[in-house]
């Protein structure tokens, strides 16, 4: 299994920056100690290019996918740019796999998403099935897959290496462990906001996650969890506050401890900012220094 460390950074921000400052933020990454970095698809790079440029600007961080999505590309080309980057890149990188939301996946991409738990299940044994005949990477490249209800974290177990929970609260990181098994990767991220000014902090974070409140697969999966139907669409205090965690260095590092406690192996913490253009490099840096 690949080794990403105990914590590393999720971030989309860098989609918004030229490909020259990309490289020197993943480079300063990299020489801070930073063991992972996490990248999405959206409508924006690709995040197998984005990925072999970030690669090729450091030496050892590793760097994930979270997530790629299935509606973006055939199994076959998923499966061997997985090896490539891995055999390019000394095995550092970690493809994350996910079936995205129906407003991706059929307002943009223009597929069919009334099946996306059959569709993944077959999508990943058509890449176990895949030709390839390039050089191979030392170790075996791993795959980790989007999940929060439990039929997708059973695929996690039994077509995967594990699984990569985004938007959720620590107790869901209990339900992935048990789901799971304790031989699978389960890499959690955690929304953060380094501000102690409830008022402010929360602001900021409603602002981050207004779009996901309104996507089915994170409200169900808060619904299942015990949170109403009311509290999400109003983005309440006590949803806000179980999705992010906002104020000082020691409270994030207590929130990363009871993920950790509940059973991830890794957390990839989201600073949130209130432009959110701003690259947080000073948060970034000073989390670092405090998980670490």
């Amino acid at each position: 299994m690949i080794d990403i460390g105990r914590i590393g950074i999720w971030q989309g921000v860098l989609d918004g920056h030229p490909a020259a400052a990309v490289r020197d933020v993943v480079a300063e990454l990299d020489e801070m100690g930073w063991p992972c970095l996490w990248i999405p698809e959206t409508v924006s790079r690709d995040p197998f290019v984005s990925a072999s440029v970030m690669l090729d600007a450091t030496s050892s961080m590793k760097v994930a996918t979270g997530i790629a999505s299935i509606w973006a590309r055939d199994p076959m080309t998923t499966a061997n740019a997985n090896i490539t980057l891995n055999e390019a890149h000394d095995g550092r990188f970690l493809l994350g796999l996910g079936v995205s939301h129906h407003t991706l996946t059929e307002w943009v991409r223009k597929h069919d998403y009334s099946k996306p738990l059959s569709t993944m299940r077959t999508y990943l044994e058509r890449m176990d099935e895949s030709m390839y005949r390039g050089p191979q990477p030392a170790e075996a490249p791993n795959r980790v897959l989007a999940a929060l209800g439990p039929k997708m974290l059973e695929l996690s177990a039994t077509h995967a290496d594990g699984c990569h929970p985004y938007f959720v609260p620590v107790e869901h990181t209990a339900i992935a462990r048990a789901a799971v098994g304790p031989d699978k990767l389960v890499a959690t991220e955690q929304m953060v906001v380094l501000e102690t000014d409830p008022s402010v902090a929360r602001e900021i974070a409603r602002q981050h996650m207004k779009i996901y409140l309104d996507l089915p697969n994170y409200a169900n999966n808060l619904m299942r969890l015990g949170y109403t139907e009311s509290e999400i669409s109003n983005a309440d205090d006590r949803v806000v506050d179980a999705i992010v965690v906002w104020g000082d260095l020691d409270t994030v590092a207590a929130r990363v401890r009871d993920h950790h406690d509940a059973g991830a192996d890794h957390v990839c913490v989201q600073v949130l900012s209130a432009d959110p253009r701003a690259i947080p490099m000073d948060g970034w840096s000073d989390l670092h220094d405090a998980l670490t």
